[in-house]
């Protein structure tokens, strides 16, 4: 069995509430120096940017050493460096905290807020807002919720403890219920428990499904009717966790979520700034036992989905 490498912890604190950038070395390639690796990798970087950077001691090794142009190729080294962050537009929405305790963050996230930094969205997430506003540089997400999906994050504080955290998550140990308002047919026989095989690929942005043995498990329930309106508000209860999973089988059963852009149709990202018609998923309750002090822990959102509650705004926006 290949025995994996261990990762040096991070040698730079969080600046600004984001980690560093940590480069990993490849196990072979043309290059003499560290500095001619990271120039062919950050090609896309503005001219100079890594010299810049080397010349000011913001490159280090493992060990908080400052990387030198000379410094020569170690295949597998790592060095890290804080990024010069993009400019982004504000989620101009609030993110509760719903409760704090010293093992744990519980966070009322809100659509559009992605939960930590990717591609382009860095600034305006719920990890950098979080340790900004709560004063801890070591909070760490324990699972991730979609940008476009609001509700419940668990976040830890304690980096020794985050394990015992996430692996509820994998283990399937967290009981977790969510909201979504959808068309309503009539002829979808409900309640019923959606089981299919479900395909993400990287680079695709919406998932499929595919023949093969089911990897993902939804309860599906009608939980309010609007005949007014043709819709409906559905409680989703998953017991798997694939990417997607909701609205990939929401869409199967042929009542897609209001607000999606990827199901049934990709219709691409809208502009920044664009904040109407969020996509109409909540993830509404958390319930788990904690791993590291036993104390049963029960969380609800406050939030509201918009065309449920005020549909005719909801259309018009």
């Amino acid at each position: 069995m290949r025995r994996r490498t261990r990762i040096p912890p991070a040698p730079l604190p969080a600046r600004d509430g984001v980690d560093p950038v940590r480069v990993r070395l490849p196990a072979a390639g043309p290059w003499e120096t560290v500095r001619a690796h990271l120039v062919a990798r950050l090609s896309g970087a503005p001219p100079g940017m890594v010299d810049g950077m080397l010349a000011a001691g913001r490159i280090v090794t493992a060990d908080g050493r400052p990387v030198t142009p000379d410094d020569p190729y170690v295949p597998g080294m790592y060095v890290w460096f804080h990024r010069e962050l993009p400019a982004e537009v504000p989620v101009p929405f609030e993110l509760e905290v719903v409760h704090r305790d010293a093992h744990l963050v519980v966070a009322d996230k809100p659509h559009f807020l992605a939960t930590t930094p990717r591609g382009g969205h860095i600034v305006q997430t719920a990890l950098t807002r979080l340790r900004r506003e709560l004063g801890v540089p070591t909070l760490s997400p324990a699972h991730r919720l979609d940008r476009l999906t609001a509700g419940l994050v668990l976040f830890t504080v304690r980096p020794e403890e985050r394990g015992a955290y996430q692996s509820l998550f994998r283990d399937r140990l967290v009981r977790k219920e969510y909201e979504a308002v959808a068309p309503y047919d009539p002829a979808l026989a409900l309640p019923r428990t959606v089981r299919s095989r479900i395909l993400k690929e990287r680079g695709v942005p919406a998932a499929r499904q595919v023949a093969g043995e089911p990897n993902a498990v939804t309860r599906v329930e009608l939980a309010d009717v609007r005949v007014r309106d043709a819709l409906a508000r559905y409680r989703l209860t998953p017991h798997t966790g694939q990417t997607h999973q909701l609205r990939v089988h929401m869409n199967a059963l042929g009542v897609p979520i209001l607000g999606d852009p990827l199901y049934p149709v990709v219709t691409g990202p809208g502009p920044a700034g664009d904040f109407r018609r969020p996509l109409q998923l909540l993830a509404r309750r958390l319930e788990f036992t904690d791993p590291v002090t036993g104390a049963e822990h029960r969380f609800h959102s406050a939030r509201t989905l918009t065309a449920w509650s005020a549909y005719p705004e909801w259309t018009a926006s």
